[in-house]
């Protein structure tokens, strides 16, 4: 064939782009390379659902997205802190702890007669002041624990451990010198319990009974990740925040006092582990001193699953960890225990900096 003629043959058809050519099997491994969160849940999805029923699937999917999403409310704080600051809070579960307790005083003791009326207008006469007070009191003693604990010890990871140990140990018996050590029932408010069934009606999904709390759950995490990525990313605020990570010196040159910025960040962080200890506390409807400790493990394998310091991978590793737990406490209770330590491990040995490899948000 002349070069004439192969040259027409490709104006009648066209050039062949990249895109076309590309095999099934190559574009799975660039979604692999470069989506890899979207990847690894997608497998996660699929992979349960060839082995358990849809109908129950679609329950624990919900239940392990509502998990995943409280999860992300107690992460989130610390992944703030470290993203921003590189600042290690190691007390990070004694404010998630206080959070619950504000909280839950609040539900059980002073609002006690809103938290139980049938109706949902009383109830969030309750609800609401719990969750922001909660979110308040862990913000007010974050204020006080950066000036007093973290200020001194900025730059220098290994005394960060050390102080921030000794001061979760401080705050844990605060906390019993208030509330006492014993346990303390917290009854979840009335429009947030039972659950309700999907009408008989629908295809494929008629039937399926639904736990309120946890769909308010997802909805009340989805709102603070959508939050939290508007101020980082759109906001004059986040901007600056940003550009001090990068360049204190630079930041404050132009007149800004980049101390205050940081600090409105670790209260941030500390106010988000209070609201999501309150959720906690809900979910569980007990309240004891160390739950935000026993919360940890957890909560410091989403942050290195998704990668240190991304708030978009804080949450798709909480959304794994909480699907997992479920599909796997179903499958096969006795391996439940390790699961996500399994799932960390599994992670980290094929992308060793987590699924979104930034430090930076």
């Amino acid at each position: 064939m002349t070069d004439e003629t192969t040259a027409m043959a490709t104006t009648r058809t066209g050039p062949v782009s990249g895109q076309e050519r590309r095999s099934p099997i190559e574009w799975l491994r660039a979604q692999r390379e470069h989506r890899a969160h979207l990847f690894l849940l997608a497998i996660m999805l699929l992979a349960s659902i060839a082995v358990i029923d849809f109908q129950t699937w679609l329950v624990l999917t919900i239940s392990g997205v509502a998990m995943g999403a409280v999860l992300f409310l107690m992460a989130s704080g610390m992944t703030l802190t470290f993203g921003l600051m590189s600042v290690l809070n190691l007390a990070h579960g004694a404010f998630i702890s206080l959070g619950a307790f504000a909280g839950g005083t609040v539900l059980a003791f002073w609002l006690n007669g809103y938290a139980s009326s049938p109706s949902l207008l009383t109830n969030l006469v309750a609800i609401i002041p719990a969750l922001l007070f909660a979110a308040f009191v862990a913000g007010v003693v974050g204020l006080v624990f950066e000036k007093l604990v973290i200020k001194p010890v900025y730059g220098d990871h290994l005394k960060q451990i050390l102080v921030t140990v000794g001061g979760s140990i401080i705050l844990m018996q605060l906390i019993e010198v208030i509330w006492g050590p014993n346990e303390i029932p917290v009854t979840r408010p009335e429009a947030l319990r039972g659950a309700f069934m999907v009408p008989e009606a629908l295809p494929l999904i008629g039937g399926i009974v639904l736990e309120k709390y946890r769909l308010v759950a997802v909805v009340l995490g989805l709102a603070i990740y959508a939050g939290m990525l508007w101020i980082i990313d759109r906001t004059r605020i986040g901007i600056l925040i940003r550009a001090g990570v990068e360049s204190r010196e630079m930041v404050e040159i132009q007149g800004y006092r980049i101390h205050l910025l940081f600090l409105g960040v670790f209260i941030a962080g500390s106010a988000l582990a209070g609201l999501g200890g309150v959720m906690w506390g809900m979910y569980k409807e007990l309240l004891t001193p160390h739950m935000g400790d026993e919360m940890m493990i957890s909560v410091i394998v989403v942050i290195i699953l998704g990668g240190l310091g991304s708030i978009r991978g804080c949450f798709y590793g909480a959304l794994l960890v909480g699907l997992i737990n479920l599909y796997i406490g179903f499958v096969e209770p006795r391996l439940a225990a390790v699961a996500t330590v399994g799932l960390m491990v599994a992670v980290l040995m094929w992308r060793p900096q987590g699924l979104i490899p930034v430090i930076r948000v």
